[in-house]
This record gives structure tokens, sequence and C-alpha cells, in this order.
């Protein structure tokens, strides 16, 4: 009761500020702000619809220090991850990316039955169950009941937890340590980066491999992925904060690569420091080349807000003209991206009727913020809107194979990321 009362105690964090998740420095600079937002995996039922729904600022820093690019964790990890509505078997080049990856990995590590594979933030096993099916002991930890469920479905043993180091010990307890660690898209999601890299390297196994996989700030700076930024997402690496982040762990980058995935991601592959095997050339070649884009400074890290506010004053004019036109707009996709994109730019039912998701757990919701209904695909053959603007544009290719019969009949499909642009 004493502290609660004291005057100096209760003001101190207003005057102090955020602090950088890696190094603690104050974070005083900002990359980019795009206001308030609700959090992007709420979806609402009709009967919510009335109620109040909360907004958390998505103002977006850079450590003057160590450079790490990140937003504040204004909400914590319990309310957006228990129950989430992302499965990630719902896109197929996902799970065909995850396919190639259990084969890579598989060869690459001499992977077998005496092998231990534990996935971070697993989902609904869409990775792990090509591990499964490999004969390979797996387990899967991820704090979302509903997706761990789906996980065990598949026959993937999932632990439903937020990792770190005190879980980390546990399962190592339980089972050993893991030969390969996957982490795909978790390392970003994370407020505790120092706990889960500590948790990384306990359950780590000696001459054991990582393989982290994240959305790459250099990438999301030339794409102008501006919408890739949500509540979810803590963390913007380049290789070189990531590589910062896993050595105050005790892990080192062994390892890199460039990938298509969410608009341009990397995979890097890390090790206990004192592993044996050497650093590939690649490391230093990426390095060099996010120095020279100027992201080795703060003022490298300019420009980014102003073409934001360029993109969402040229989608609202596309749709405002389109409308005005008398034409029918739709979406395809609710992902995540897209609620910062729809809640940024004030995009509503007025401009955007409906959108569509195969995700059977969105039907009949609606987005949050924007409230766009929320269809399944079918929804499209009948209503056969003039445009339909593709959310998840990182699925361009898949979602515009799935939607050529609709476009065949007239239909105009559009992406907004990095600008307004018409599918061919």
């Amino acid at each position: 009761m004493q502290e609660l009362a004291a005057p100096a105690a209760a003001a101190e964090p207003s005057s102090v500020g955020p602090r950088c998740r890696l190094c603690g420095a104050a974070l005083t600079a900002t990359f980019v702000d795009l206001g308030m937002s609700p959090l992007c995996e709420r979806f609402l039922t009709a009967t919510q619809l009335d109620d109040m729904e909360p907004f958390y600022p998505l103002h977006v820093r850079i450590c003057p220090s160590c450079l790490l690019v990140q937003l504040p964790a204004y909400v914590a990890p319990d309310e957006i991850f228990r129950e989430y509505a992302y499965f990630s078997s719902y896109s197929d080049s996902w799970v065909e990316h995850a396919r190639r990856f259990a084969d890579e990995m598989t060869e690459l590590l001499g992977l077998g039955r005496d092998s231990r594979v534990v996935e971070v933030a697993s989902n609904d096993g869409y990775l792990l169950q090509h591990f499964v099916a490999r004969g390979i002991p797996v387990l899967g930890v991820d704090p979302a009941l509903n997706v761990a469920d789906a996980a065990r479905a598949r026959g993937v043993p999932t632990v439903t937890e937020f990792f770190g180091e005190e879980v980390a010990r546990q399962l190592v307890a339980d089972g050993g340590p893991a030969d390969l660690i996957v982490a795909n898209n978790v390392y970003a999601h994370v407020p505790d980066l120092n706990d889960v890299t500590a948790g990384l390297r306990v359950l780590l196994a000696g001459g054991g491999t990582i393989s982290l996989e994240f959305p790459h700030l250099l990438r999301l700076v030339e794409g102008n992925q501006f919408d890739t930024i949500y509540h979810e997402h803590f963390s913007y690496f380049t290789l070189a904060t990531a590589s910062r982040a896993l050595a105050r762990g005790g892990l080192r980058v062994i390892d890199v690569q460039e990938l298509a995935t969410h608009g341009g991601s990397l995979r890097v592959l890390a090790a206990h420091e004192d592993d044996e095997r050497p650093t590939s050339e690649a490391v230093a070649g990426l390095l060099d080349r996010e120095a020279s884009a100027g992201f080795d400074t703060v003022a490298g890290h300019a420009g980014f807000a102003d073409r934001v506010a360029a993109t969402k004053r040229d989608l609202l004019r596309f749709l405002i003209d389109a409308r005005a036109a008398g034409r029918t707009v739709a979406g395809y996709g609710a992902p995540g991206k897209a609620n910062t994109l729809l809640n940024y730019c004030g995009i509503g039912p007025d401009l955007v009727s409906f959108t569509v998701d195969r995700n059977p757990y969105k039907h009949g919701r609606f987005t949050p913020g924007m409230h766009i209904p929320i269809r399944p695909p079918e929804a499209l053959d009948d209503a056969r809107p003039d445009i339909v603007v593709i959310l998840p544009w990182n699925l361009r290719a898949e979602i515009g194979a799935q939607l050529a019969p609709l476009q065949a009949r007239g239909t105009r499909l559009v992406v907004p990321i990095p600008t307004v642009e018409e599918l061919a």
C-alpha cells in the first residue's frame, strides 16, 4: 500500500517513457506513428458490435542505442494470444513452405527417429505435421488453446504455454533438449525478448540448430509494408538487430536466407555461441547491405512515415472514386495486417461492403474497428463485385489464381500495398 501511495514512484514511468526491450535505453525516436488501432485478431460477433472496443497506440519507436525498431507492449500477450483467429493451415502456400522447410532441415541436420524437433508458436501443427510424417519426435508450444486443439487433432503433441526460460527448463526436464528449434514468425511477437532468447538457449541441445523466420525490416521499408505493423508484432528486425538480440542470450547467427514469404522475410539459423560451425558468407553480405541502406543509424530509418501517409491518400482516393462511380467493392481475406490498413485509412463498409475469408472461425464476424462483415469465399460468386481488394497482398499470386474465374467475368483484382495496383 505504501508503494501505491508514493507520488515519486507513480510519476516515474511517465517521465521516463518506454524503454528498449533489448538494451533498456529510453525510446525517444519515432519510426512511424499509425495512430490508434484495435487488436488485429479480435474479430467481433454481431452481438459485440455495440460494445466498447479498446484501441491502443500503434506508435513504433527506434532505439537510439541498439537500433531495434519496436512497438512498446501496450497490450499484454494474454489478451492477444490465448484465443487466436489465425490458423496457418488455411494458406496452401504457407503449408507448402513448411513442407519444403521440413525436407531441407531433415537433410541438412540429419534428423531421424532419435532427434527432437520443438516448434515455438506451433499454431495448428501446419509445420510439425511434416516431421511427424517422417517419424521424427516433435513437440509444439503455443499459448492459444483453440489452435493447439487443432494441432493435437493432426497428431502434433502441443503444450499450451507462453515460451520463455522457465518453460524451456521444464521442457528439457520432461523430454530433453531439442536438436532443432523452429520459431517461425514468433521472435517478433514477444515483448520479453531477452527471456525468450534465454529459453531458446536452454532448450537447444549442444550442436543443435535454431531456425527463426521473421519479416525483414529492410523489405518492410522498401515495400512500404506498414500494414505488417500491429499489436502482435512487438519488434521489427534487421539481421543486425536480430544478431544482437541472440548474442545477448549466448547464441550466434551461423547462416541467413532471404525469403519471399510475408513480403520479404529472413530465415536465420543460430547455434550456441561456442558452436564450432563457421558463419556463412551470407551473414556478412547481408549485414553490409543493411548498413549501406542506412540501417546502421537512426537517421537512416527516416522517410518511411511520409510514404505511408501518401499510400493512405492514394488508396482512399481510389476507393472513393470507385464508389462515386457506382462500382461495388469487396475484399478478399481478413488477415491481421488488413486491420491495420483498414483502421489507419478509415476504410469501413461504406467503401468495402464485405470481405471473405477461408477460415470458418471468421465467418459471420466483423473486422475489428471498422466492422466490415466477413463471409465465406462463395459470397464473391454470388455478389460479383466490380472490384475485389486483395487484403493479404503477400499471397497475391495464390489468391489471384483462386479468383481467376471471377476476374474472367470482369471483376478487377486490386492489391493496396506497396501502392494501389490492378492485377493483370
